[in-house]
């Protein structure tokens, strides 16, 4: 996609660190628990630093020192956080950027109820208005193609510069608005309202103006934030325990104490993690409309897709030559591919391609005097009239057999048997012929597309069973089925059928994905957890689905189940990390805190901090200075292996619970060391 930026463009740190001041705004913040407790610390401590006997006591001038410095972390945690969102905010914000520049000040030629068509602005353009489009102009909004047939650049849209057809009826009449028709003429319907284009929406949902918090996220958020109130009133009480034991704790002391304990670290990242996610997704080149259809699609159980042009490459490609009567392979080989020299289809090509696997290259030049012979419907042949009379043909047995009849010849006595053998495992038979002699026969078959095996074999890693839909008949289904890799296939499969499939298993508790371009799938689509539709598709289907895939590429879907599990994740990772990390904090805070009237405690002070103010200090410090060493990892997103469920927590209870209770041992420790070095251990 060319309108990708980088996460840590100098453009994008600049607006992210004025938006973390903008962010500080407690009418905002007051939607992330955990960082608004840390903001009202930070209000709390600076009045403490004008006024240190401001809630009663004797204090004198190193306190408001100690205060200043609490104040002062208080305050970059605050920032540090504001500055993660604003991050993943800024990435998505320079995206819509470039978007907008694709929304220029367009004309259209919209008919009008006279019959003639009249030029008006495409901003005045409603759903239903018919418009004609020529060659070399712009598509003045997303519509469908009721007349025509036209090469279309999506570039603006897909980043890639490859042209697309797109023409009226089938699957492939969706247009959008603001890409460029390069040949030919098309009607078009517009199929929606001024604001409510494809591109509006790619910009507010790439932008995070439309984003909500998923299901998980708010789950989270919710225990985040009881957790914050249990810590709360956990640091509360320890002012009358302190003085029950003849001993006084400095509020700003507790608020450090509880800015520590609380999750600042998930606290901080969790919005901009969930913006990573739909990011990631968007940089893939699918449009999701909800941070919902990414979640789900890292919850998925079932993978429903279509065989053609998803599995398969789309086109029966040439495997093998199969000799009939007397004649050799050679011979075979030799004809076939002269029938199929000027023949430019990707079944033509192929039988060129696997002539040359075969030894046999013909130039083109050697028969630039023979008269082509192009398939069509009546005849079902192609093939070659030579200058000296001869005729090549090649085509579907029954044709080639009439034509060697009518001719007066007889039909090799196993063509029949062959051609059944070719049928029977699910592939299509050409035969080829000269003269009035059939030379043999053409196996073409569904070509799988390369990896998909392996790609199946990960997905059934991850748990996802894959299930192959088809029209073909049960024993080619069957052949194709065996050849991907998948777990089931539906042969002769009809729209209700896959409607069926996915409510029996959404019965059953499982999140089903599916993808489709037509409206017949635009049902399913809409059905299924996660309905990833074609940009080339019909407008019914991009309205049913809730993904867009800009590359129209079905096998997309497997990269957003991956990315989906990546958002999972990350999300847990960081999670788990940021509980571990207050183990550390326990042992550097708590005894610091109670030393002075149990001096017992002293054995917890494992990591021989310098001081108890060093302790607070580095402890808070290191809480502050986690959030944005940690914002790569919640951007980039932790990488995602398949394997089972619990060989996947106990990986991330290995690397980040385990890592998140030594880190922090290493890191306060350091920074008590600076502290000493720089003579604020003591103050």
């Amino acid at each position: 996609m060319n309108r990708q930026s980088k996460t840590f463009s100098g453009a994008i740190m600049s607006r992210a660190i004025w938006e973390s001041f903008v962010k500080m705004d407690p009418r905002g913040l007051v939607r992330n628990p955990v960082m608004f407790v840390v903001e009202i610390g930070f209000v709390i401590t600076l009045l403490l630093t004008i006024d240190p006997n401001l809630f009663g006591g004797h204090y004198g001038p190193s306190e408001r020192s100690y205060n200043l410095i609490v104040t002062i972390i208080l305050l970059i945690t605050v920032l540090f956080g504001n500055f993660a969102e604003a991050v993943a905010e800024g990435r998505g914000k320079a995206q819509a950027e470039s978007l907008r520049k694709t929304k220029t000040d367009l004309l259209a030629n919209k008919k009008s109820d006279s019959g003639a068509y009249e030029q008006v602005p495409a901003s005045s353009l409603h759903r239903d208005d018919l418009v004609r489009v020529i060659a070399g102009e712009m598509i003045p909004a997303d519509g469908e193609v009721i007349e025509g047939l036209g090469s279309v650049d999506e570039s603006a849209i897909t980043g890639e510069s490859a042209p697309v057809i797109r023409g009226a009826g089938g699957d492939f009449s969706s247009v959008t608005g603001g890409t460029k028709l390069l040949s030919d003429e098309l009607i078009i319907r517009i199929t929606v309202d001024p604001g409510e284009s494809f591109l509006d929406k790619m910009i507010n949902l790439v932008e995070g103006a439309s984003r909500q918090k998923t299901p998980n996220e708010l789950a989270l958020s919710v225990l985040l934030a009881g957790l914050t109130l249990i810590f709360l009133i956990v640091v509360v009480t320890l002012e009358p325990m302190a003085h029950y034991v003849h001993g006084t704790i400095d509020v700003a002391t507790l608020i450090a104490l509880l800015v520590c304990l609380i999750p600042t670290t998930i606290g901080a990242l969790l919005s901009a993690i969930g913006i990573a996610g739909m990011d990631r997704v968007i940089r893939f080149n699918v449009i999701a409309k909800s941070g919902k259809a990414v979640e789900a699609a890292g919850d998925i159980n079932t993978l429903i897709l279509d065989k053609t042009g998803t599995i398969t490459i789309g086109n029966r490609l040439a495997s093998e030559f199969l000799p009939v009567g007397s004649h050799s392979e050679d011979e075979l080989v030799e004809i076939a591919v002269i029938s199929s020299l000027f023949d430019e289809t990707p079944e033509g090509r192929s039988v060129v391609d696997l002539g040359k696997d075969k030894g046999v290259t013909i130039a083109r030049e050697s028969y630039t005097s023979a008269e082509n012979v192009e398939f069509s419907a009546d005849t079902r042949v192609s093939g070659l009239n030579l200058a000296d009379g001869t005729i090549i043909r090649k085509g579907a047995v029954d044709a080639i057999k009439k034509l060697v009849q009518e001719k007066g010849a007889k039909v090799p006595g196993d063509l029949d048997s062959k051609t059944e053998h070719i049928a029977t495992e699910g592939g299509t038979p050409l035969a080829v012929m000269k003269g009035t002699d059939i030379y043999g026969l053409i196996y073409l078959k569904d070509i799988v597309k390369p990896g998909m095996r392996e790609r199946f074999a990960e997905l059934r890693k991850m748990g996802i069973k894959t299930v192959m839909c088809t029209g073909d008949n049960r024993l080619t289904a069957a052949t194709i089925a065996s050849e991907a890799g998948v777990d089931d296939f539906i042969a002769e499969a009809k729209p209700e059928d896959k409607m069926r499939l996915i409510r029996t298993e959404q019965e059953q508790g499982k999140l089903v994905a599916m993808s489709g371009d037509g409206t017949n799938d635009a049902p399913a689509l809409a059905q299924a957890d996660v309905g990833l539709a074609m940009n080339s598709g019909t407008a019914a289907a991009k309205e049913a689905g809730n993904m867009i895939d800009l590359d129209s590429d079905p096998t997309k879907l497997i990269e957003v189940v991956s990315i989906g599990k990546q958002l999972l994740i990350t999300r847990g990772a960081i999670t788990t990390f940021s509980i571990a990390n207050d183990v550390a904090k326990y042992f550097a805070i708590i005894p610091a805190i109670f030393l002075a009237v149990i001096p017992s405690l002293g054995a917890l002070n494992i990591m021989h901090l310098t001081s108890w103010h060093s302790a607070i200090l580095s402890a808070l410090i290191f809480n502050a200075i986690i959030i944005p060493l940690l914002i790569p990892l919640a951007m980039k997103g932790v990488k995602y292996r398949p394997m089972s469920a619990t060989g996947m927590l106990m990986r991330n209870l290995f690397i980040f619970g385990l890592g998140g209770v030594i880190t922090p041992f290493i890191g306060i420790k350091l920074i008590d060391l600076l502290l000493t070095v720089l003579g604020i251990a003591n103050i």
